[in-house]
């Protein structure tokens, strides 16, 4: 089992910038990979990011170059950057994991809402 708590969401004028953090409890040593999900009212959950335990990362054409994630070396937290934010970006955004254990297994946090607006 892994148990995420995010933190760091609130309101924030276009343009400026907000950083979550995700710390990861538990069986963390079966973690491959973390990210950051949202999803806006009436909308889709999508990946904003994702970082593997190599390193590499991944990022959604939306936020390329604005966003950037990151991790400490035992992949037990990530870092969620967002810089330049947009009305667009307001959502509630979710920390994931993905686990392997005897399978695959992914874990989500609870959410911490992001609203840009001035």
């Amino acid at each position: 089992q892994v148990q995420l708590v995010e933190s760091g969401g609130g309101l924030v004028q276009p343009g400026g910038s907000l950083r979550l953090s995700c710390v990861a409890s538990g069986s963390i040593a079966s973690i491959s990979r973390m990210g950051w999900y949202r999803q806006a009212p009436g909308k889709q959950r999508e990946l904003v990011a994702d970082i593997r335990r190599d390193g590499s990362t991944n990022y959604a054409d939306s936020v390329k170059g604005r966003f950037t994630i990151s991790r400490d070396n035992a992949l037990n937290t990530v870092h969620l950057q967002m810089n330049s934010l947009k009305p667009e970006d307001t959502a509630v955004y979710f920390c994931n994991a993905r686990a392997v254990q005897h399978g695959v297994y992914f874990y989500w946090g609870q959410g911490t809402q992001v609203t840009v607006s001035s």
